[in-house]
């Protein structure tokens, strides 16, 4: 799959975090959660967008100014193309990468490279739930390969640069029962406690989101989440919670 740059942010302050980024959204997904805040970037047809060239000459003026640039989708390792990334570092700017953790060969093979100082990897919930809240069927050995390598990315004498896992909490999918399952899973893939979990409250996105009835799904707060941090605090080093 030819790597397609749907859109850029010029400029993000909580994109990278302690970073002033910019922000790269590729096209295309192979998730199809509902309640996705980037639609066009899942399921419409792609139809311009940015060129490489582009970005990179952006970059170049924007040495000195910004820290890093973040690459997400979509689901970025589709179709990403390590060259690109390897001229954005050649620029002297840190990469970040979020990804939903479905390839894990092509997440092995960018931090082998040496191409990515951040990894965010969202994790849609506990085991028994993950392909209802991904809207497909997910093949869960290859997000369990995904965690361990963002799990050991910031781990011990192999450290090579920061990571974080997150989910984006729904009323419909995420209590304290399935986020409990979801910590003692990712306790036992990683053998301990992950360093750095993020709970994210559902917002609505009145623009349009992949399935329409999440228009109706109640936004979460931080009550909700601080409930749930309780919950999942002791399988984790630090939780935060992120509005």
């Amino acid at each position: 799959m030819a790597m397609k740059i749907a859109g850029l942010q010029k400029v993000s302050t909580i994109d990278y975090p302690g970073k002033i980024c910019c922000v790269v959204f590729l096209h295309g997904c192979n998730f199809r959660c509902g309640f996705c805040h980037n639609p066009d970037l899942v399921v419409k047809n792609f139809d311009g967008g940015f060129s490489e060239s582009g970005i990179l000459d952006f970059l170049k003026k924007r040495v000195g100014k910004l820290d890093a640039v973040c690459i997400t989708g979509g689901e970025p390792l589709m179709s990403l193309n390590f060259d690109f990334v390897r001229k954005i570092k050649e620029l002297g700017f840190k990469v970040k990468l979020d990804t939903n953790g479905a390839f894990p060969s092509r997440l092995k093979e960018a931090i082998d490279l040496g191409l990515v100082d951040y990894i965010a990897m969202d994790v849609k919930s506990c085991w028994e739930d993950y392909s209802k809240v991904a809207g497909v069927e997910v093949d869960l050995k290859k997000i369990e390969k995904s965690i361990k390598l963002v799990h050991e990315f910031n781990r011990g004498s192999g450290c090579r640069g920061q990571s974080e896992f997150r989910t984006t909490i729904i009323n419909r999918f995420h209590d304290a029962e399935s986020m409990r399952a979801l910590g003692k899973w990712l306790n036992e893939i990683c053998g301990m406690k992950p360093r750095r979990f993020f709970l994210q409250g559902f917002k609505k996105n009145e623009e349009g989101m992949i399935d329409s009835d999440f228009l109706r799904e109640k936004n979460v707060g931080e009550e909700f989440l601080n409930e749930l941090k309780e919950e999942v605090g002791e399988f984790f080093e630090e939780v935060g919670v992120r509005g």
